[in-house]
């Protein structure tokens, strides 16, 4: 069974998904632990009442981008992970720090990259009137939300949507296909090739709201 450290800033809502999936058995993975840059961070009380250890590296305490992320890298070989895991971890990482685990590190990000990278996602689609709208996970590569797509969740935009209602519709389907992506490193059937992502026995059906479908 493989290690995975998840790093939060926040509630780690999607840490939550990745629990509840392997409390149901349906996520074959030891969280080994969550680390939050911030001490006050929610997510660290839900990781802790799971019995999973918990650090906080508060990045304001350091002198740059640098020494934090070589002091997160330090703690995160502590627990030996096999993948680490960026669940709402609001932070731009150093190259050196992409570059130690290249090839084992996901993020999700909140629209169908490379449409709408960075913050405020979701006005700026509906500032853009585009009609469908999502969410990727993907490998983390130097270039901000930007890497290897491993899969993605599409959700129609409507005309009365506001940024909250969009949001919430997005961070339902981010609930899904996170667990399942890291089911699938998690299961060894995820290769990179050639800066693409390719799935292992991957199911045939078709559809238009996830690529590749769950299973």
């Amino acid at each position: 069974m493989k290690n995975i450290v998840i790093l939060i800033s926040g509630r780690g809502s999607n840490m939550e998904a990745m629990l509840a999936e392997r409390d149901a058995g349906r996520l074959p993975v030891n969280i080994a632990a969550v680390i939050s840059n911030r001490p006050d961070a929610k997510g660290l009380e839900t990781a802790a009442r799971a019995g999973i250890p918990v650090r906080s590296l508060d990045h304001k305490a350091f002198a740059g981008r640098e020494a934090f992320d070589e002091a997160l890298a330090a703690c995160i070989d502590e627990f030996a992970p096999d993948l680490v895991v960026l669940a709402g971890f609001m932070r731009i990482l150093t190259p050196a720090f992409v570059s130690r685990y290249e090839g084992r590190l996901l993020n999700i990000h909140p629209s169908l990259l490379p449409s709408f990278p960075g913050l405020h996602t979701h006005q700026r689609a509906l500032d853009e009137g585009v009609r469908i709208h999502g969410c990727t996970v993907h490998f983390v590569t130097a270039a901000l939300d930007h890497g290897p797509v491993v899969i993605q969740a599409a959700v129609p935009v409507f005309d009365g949507d506001s940024e909250d209602s969009l949001a919430a519709r997005v961070l339902r389907q981010e609930h899904r296909i996170y667990p399942q992506a890291v089911r699938w490193f998690a299961e060894d059937r995820l290769r990179l090739d050639g800066g693409r992502v390719r799935l292992v026995d991957a199911p045939t059906d078709e559809t238009a709201l996830i690529a590749p479908p769950l299973r």
